[in-house]
């Protein structure tokens, strides 16, 4: 049976724990998310997880952490680069590598979803993700997001440019469905 997975607002005592994934995920989520990298520090964990109420707060971005029923670390989950005037913003994921393959992204990505199309005012949800990240987009289509095509050079990894597939969620389709 899979995991329950819910998703939370980062705290500052999540650190610890946020340390510790991205220490075990460094060789999967590195290529491309380059925040995960190899000297990646506790202290960095910890500005990053206390930093992040307020950004939520003032509605500027919606960081969460991905948990189980007894409140472990999974992943994160975001919605970020909001666009006020066109209500749109980035939707992005990560899941450590010892739960991937369960599922767990997905339903975080859902449950994102969720709470984009109920507490903010935002009509479109897109995930981009490089064209060689095929777990990003496995994940992406499971969760329901439309798959809208390939974008030439438009994400910047580890100094050079790279193709990307652009799957997009809309509040209309979301909330009909």
């Amino acid at each position: 049976m899979p995991p329950e997975v819910r998703i939370r607002c980062y705290r500052p005592e999540d650190a610890s724990a946020l340390y510790a994934a991205a220490q075990q995920s460094k060789a999967d989520v590195y290529p491309w998310l380059p925040w995960c990298h190899p000297g990646y520090t506790l202290v960095e964990a910890e500005e990053w997880s206390g930093s992040r109420r307020k950004l939520f707060e003032q509605g500027v971005e919606f960081e969460f952490v991905i948990v189980d029923d007894e409140d472990r670390f999974l992943g994160g989950c975001c919605l970020n680069r909001i666009n006020i005037p066109d209500r749109m913003a980035n939707l992005g994921y990560w899941v450590r590598s010892a739960s991937t393959g369960r599922g767990i992204a997905t339903r975080a990505v859902q449950q994102l979803a969720d709470f984009a199309f109920s507490q903010t005012d935002l009509e479109r949800l897109e995930i981009i993700c490089a064209v060689s990240n095929e777990a990003s987009q496995r994940v992406a289509q499971k969760a329901g997001a439309i798959r809208e095509g390939v974008l030439r050079g438009r994400i910047f990894l580890h100094g050079r440019p790279h193709d990307a597939v652009m799957y997009s969620i809309l509040r209309s389709e979301w909330l009909a469905g």
